[in-house]
């Protein structure tokens, strides 16, 4: 099986007021690619929002397409996508 057949990736962005209340980059939001939705709540959980409380999602974009993200800050600072993990922001696989 392929990476599609297994994994989705999904984007996340959040009600924020100041990104300086939460984890490190996530200001521009999140990426996770998970087995499903549920999935990839449980990843954010574990690996992003270990201190504080997850925020509320402004906006849920399931098989996002890369590159429609940000191509000045989003893209050169992510790790391959392929992988059951968070790979935007770094620092959090």
């Amino acid at each position: 099986m392929i990476m599609k057949d297994l994994y989705k990736r999904f984007w996340f962005e959040f009600k924020i007021d100041s990104a300086f209340n939460y984890p490190p980059g996530i200001g521009f939001g999140c990426g996770v690619t998970a087995v499903d939705y549920n999935d990839a709540i449980k990843i954010l959980d574990e690996k992003v929002f270990t201190v504080t409380e997850r925020p509320p999602f402004k906006r849920v974009v399931e098989d996002v397409d890369i590159r429609e993200l940000d191509q000045g800050h989003v893209i050169p600072n992510m790790n391959p996508p392929i992988y059951r993990g968070v790979w935007y922001p770094l620092g959090y696989d």
